[in-house]
């Protein structure tokens, strides 16, 4: 597996998906197929521990990079997700530069920060060192933090400007009610949504998003956003019945 965190920081185009089932059989099926990670999205989706427990070992098992999209920014919260292993977290709601300064200090361990134990997941279970589990919190942790709130927008320089931060990512969907439109099209929400890419690019934060059309993929690559979480476990079934559906429509016509 690949450093992510480094090819985050390198603005590499990256690829992931929402996992929406909290079920490890959907987690191990998708691990298969390449992408640079997955998101377990346990802020819209119900995931328990024992949920992100198992869809964690079945993403470790197949190599696959996985983060959580916690439901809060509280420190237990995010403590559990990497504990359990999580190779990053995506933190909804960072309104502001002092809540992503205690969010990152959650994900660290130090002073005030991630408190410190060998025996879970990440610390493989006592068997490594403390230093070696202190090298991998530092070089393989990912702290992307969600901008969707007008608030955020009002102190979008001030993020950026956080250390430690390795991705600011659009909720455009969130940010279209909060702008009060019904389109993630419109010309407002399109605007704002480029405001946000532009500041990333001033302070070199790398920036990702969710988009629906994928035909503003190319627009999005040409302006420097690099980390794309599209589609989900749920839209592949959806869109996969449907294809068969529209096939076998088009067998019986032809008959």
């Amino acid at each position: 597996m690949d450093n992510f965190k480094t090819a985050l920081a390198d603005k590499k185009p990256l690829l992931g998906t929402f996992m929406k089932t909290p079920h490890p059989h959907n987690t191990e099926v998708m691990s298969q197929l390449g992408f640079n990670t997955l998101c377990l999205d346990a802020e819209h989706a119900p995931f328990d521990r024992r949920d992100l427990d198992s869809c964690i070992l079945a993403a470790k098992a197949n190599n696959q990079h996985i983060i959580i999209r916690t439901p809060n920014d509280h420190h237990d919260t995010i403590l559990n997700a990497l504990d359990l292993g999580a190779d990053g977290v995506l933190i909804p709601h960072v309104k502001n530069a002092s809540q992503l300064q205690s969010i990152i200090d959650c994900c660290y361990y130090g002073p005030g920060g991630r408190g410190y134990a060998g025996s879970t997941r990440m610390a493989a279970y006592t068997t490594r060192g403390i230093q070696e589990n202190l090298e991998h919190n530092k070089n393989q942790t990912t702290v992307i933090a969600q901008v969707e709130d007008l608030e955020a927008l009002d102190h979008i320089d001030e993020i950026c400007r956080i250390e430690k931060l390795d991705c600011l990512f659009i909720g455009r969907m969130d940010l279209t009610v909060a702008l009060g439109e019904t389109d993630a099209n419109s010309p407002k929400v399109k605007d704002m949504v480029s405001k946000i890419v532009n500041t990333a690019n001033h302070y070199n934060v790398p920036c990702g998003m969710f988009i629906a059309d994928l035909s503003e993929l190319e627009h999005w690559l040409s302006e420097n956003v690099s980390l794309f979480l599209l589609g989900s476990d749920h839209s592949f079934m959806i869109g996969g019945a449907k294809q068969l559906q529209q096939r076998f429509e088009q067998a019986k016509l032809a008959k």
